[in-house]
Order: C-alpha cells, then structure tokens, then sequence
C-alpha cells in the first residue's frame, strides 16, 4: 500500500471516527476546558499522531477550544508524507467557511474575527519530542495511537502538559476484531493479527485497558472518564457510506500485510487464511459485510509529576 493510499484511509475513518467518539466524554473535556476561556495567551494544543489533520478539523466544527483564545496547535506525527499533507487539507477544508487561510512556512493560520487557530505540523517522534521541548501545553491529545506508540512513552508525553492541563486519548484499541457474518477462521484470523500487533516495538492489542492502568498508577495523572468508543461499519440500503468501502477494504489489506509477516501455524493455513481474505473482499464489494473494533476512549488532568 502507498502513503496516497494510508492518507486516503485517514481520510475515510474520519466519520467512522466521528460516529465512534464518545460525546458525553467529549463534552466533559470542552466543559473542563472552559474554564480556561478567560486566560492569557494562547491556548496550547499538542496532538500525537496528528495523521492529516482530522481532530484539528473535528475541534472546530464541534467547539472544542475555550471561548474565544486564539489556540496554537501542535500536530505530530512521524509520517512526514501525513504531515505534509496537513496544511493542504486545512485549506480544502477551511474553503467552505466561513475563515480565512494563511498559509505558512511552518504551518497554516485558521483566521475567525474572534480567534486564529495557528497549525503547526512537525514530522518527529512524540516522545522524544516532547522530551526535548522547552514549553508546555494546555491539552494533549492521541487519537487511536496509544496501541502503536508505546505504553512506556506516557510519562513523557503527560510531563509536557502544564499543571491543570488535560490529557485525551481516545479510539484507543482494546482486544477486539469482528466481522459479520462468520467464517469459521475469524477467531484464528483475530488471534494472528492481535499476536503480530504485540510483537511489533510499542504494540499493544489490549493498550485501552492496559492505559488506563498505567494512568491511574502514574503519578500526576488523574482519570476523569473512561468510554467505549467501538468502530462500527456496516452498510445501509445504499451500500456503504462516504468512503467506508474503502476503509474496509484497507483493514483487510493491513490484516492480510500483518498475517503475512509471521508464522500463522496449523492453526490458520494459506488455504484458510486465502478464503478468509477472499470471502470478506467479497463481501464488502456486495455490501454484506460489517466490522466492529473495540475502543475505549480516556479522559483525565495532569497535576504534574514527581
């Protein structure tokens, strides 16, 4: 699969994403941070895993940001060909509304009369990042990235929120893979590509409830919410929405590209596993077929470490 291909599957989740999101979780978090609409300075974002941008439009439209503060807005990621496409995505975007775009050497100006929301994409690893980095930030956010980044990186990234800050990850993966209807190799199809998951460095096919453990027992941290997030694509009478074909047909992809680097055993033959793929790719051209991910979404404040 190319980088068009993964922007493109970016892209697509992104109502998936959307649907998925816990919203009581998400208006606890624009709750607590309206209690900063009357601070000095900008408030001061930074997203891990920024991937092309798709919270930083999700923010907007659904109000995240406190009052009228202009924001300034960290987007990470180690893909440089994601990051890159940032910028371009925001002005797509940005041209029907009611904003203006200024495009920058380092990033892109989101201009209202009341506030700018000033991007900032940089290409580098979160940890060390934050790490090396000489400011704070207000809020830290990670959309389904805590599975591939490392559980051990989460001291880190929290120290580089301010005292009071807030800390958001949500559609973070926890253990589950479904499709619908069954085929007699779906559970050997599960445990293969979770075990590839966990093999990989910073993979973690159960990193929901194993975060949460880890931020409950980090000190500084304090878990505010905790939600089910669960991907759910299915089709309507018209088939599938938006670019949810798509989608689905990469996640087949990402699974077969997975099986096929490791030993699956007895268990999950090429036979089996070849009429696995087959069957699915089928069923999504018929639109038949319909997947469920488990995810939880996690909520808390940063008081600051020892």
């Amino acid at each position: 699969m190319t980088a068009d291909d993964f922007q493109r599957y970016l892209a697509a989740k992104r109502p998936v994403d959307d649907r998925s999101l816990d919203r009581r979780l998400w208006r606890q978090l624009r709750m607590n941070l309206s209690t900063a609409a009357d601070d000095e300075g900008p408030f001061r974002v930074l997203e891990v895993g920024a991937g092309v941008g798709t919270m930083i439009e999700r923010a907007v439209e659904w109000d995240l940001f406190p009052g009228d503060r202009d924001v300034v807005y960290t987007a990470v990621d180690r893909d440089e060909a994601v990051v890159e496409r940032i910028p371009d995505r925001l002005v797509e975007w940005a041209a029907d509304r009611p904003v203006e775009v200024g495009e920058r050497d380092d990033g892109v100006d989101l201009v209202w009369p009341e506030r700018t929301v000033a991007v900032r994409p940089v290409t580098t690893e979160a940890e060390a990042f934050v790490a090396d980095a000489d400011r704070s930030w207000d809020l830290l956010v990670g959309l389904a990235v805590l599975d591939v980044i490392g559980l051990e990186t989460l001291p880190t990234l929290l120290s580089g929120l301010a005292s009071g800050g807030y800390w958001y990850f949500p559609i973070t993966f926890d253990g589950g893979t479904r499709f619908t209807p069954d085929h007699t190799a779906d559970d050997a199809v599960e445990r293969a590509y979770h075990g590839h998951m966990d093999a990989k460095p910073g993979g973690d096919s159960r990193a929901g409830h194993h975060a949460l453990a880890r931020l409950r027992d980090l000190d500084g941290a304090s878990v505010s919410g905790v939600a089910g997030s669960d991907w759910i694509v299915r089709p309507d009478g018209d088939g599938y929405p938006d670019d949810e074909a798509y989608f689905l047909r990469y996640v087949l992809s990402t699974i077969e590209g997975a099986l096929g680097e490791i030993d699956t055993g007895e268990v999950l033959d090429d036979g089996a596993l070849d009429d696995w793929l087959r069957t699915r790719r089928e069923q999504v051209a018929d639109g038949t077929l319909v997947y469920v991910t488990h995810q939880l979404d996690l909520l808390g404040e940063w008081a600051g470490g020892g």
